[in-house]
């Protein structure tokens, strides 16, 4: 099982959103069968039955086992993932794409960017793991509460200064087998939740 899946056809996100089959997937974070599944979501067998069907035929629960019982035979079904992410490529054309957006100081173009990572980080991964290979990615994420917004612009041109250091030293148009990466650096007020939990760890 993964940790998380991407779905970025249009059924797959389809099969993820339905909201009984979505209640089966969060069941199935281990293995159970169609009857066991029946008691705990209050449905009949038959109807649990029928959603794993369409689950299984879109990858998304896979039988981990077969138990026979005299003519009859259970099957355990499991989720493919623990957790999912409907990619913006299941949109088609109306998935956000940053290029459509010219304010990169916008929302939007933020939301936008953010999609076109699922988008990119997504199929990569997806080939990668059909090639039995990892993929190669960096992630830094923190909380910084500003003072001022004299020190959050302060810091934005220091940010900015020190990213444009970093490229220029580590930029190589000219050797070969080189493979460019893309570096994407955003801010954005935190969540109120974010904001209490920090300052509970303060305490």
């Amino acid at each position: 099982m993964l940790d998380l899946d991407i779905l970025d056809t249009p059924a797959a996100a389809a099969l993820a959103l339905d909201p009984i089959k979505a209640r089966l997937l969060a069941e199935l974070s281990v293995p159970s069968s169609a009857a066991a599944l029946a008691g705990r979501v209050g449905l009949t067998r038959q109807k649990v039955n029928y959603h794993l069907k369409a689950l299984e035929e879109g990858k998304l629960v896979e039988q981990t086992e077969a138990r026979h019982w005299g003519g009859i035979t259970e099957r355990l079904m499991v989720a493919t993932a623990r957790s999912y992410v409907v990619s913006p490529a299941a949109l088609g054309p109306v998935g956000a794409d940053p290029a459509l957006n010219g304010d990169r100081l916008s929302a939007s173009y933020l939301i936008a960017l953010a999609a076109r990572i699922v988008r990119e980080v997504g199929a990569l991964w997806r080939g990668a793991r059909a090639s039995d290979k990892r993929l190669a990615t960096l992630s830094i994420d923190t909380t910084i509460r500003f003072a001022s917004p004299t020190a959050r612009a302060a810091f934005t041109t220091d940010l900015t200064e020190a990213v444009a250091v970093l490229a220029a030293r580590y930029h190589d148009d000219t050797t070969p087998g080189g493979r460019p990466h893309r570096l994407v650096v955003a801010a954005y007020p935190a969540p109120p939740e974010t904001e209490r939990k920090t300052h509970a760890d303060e305490l």
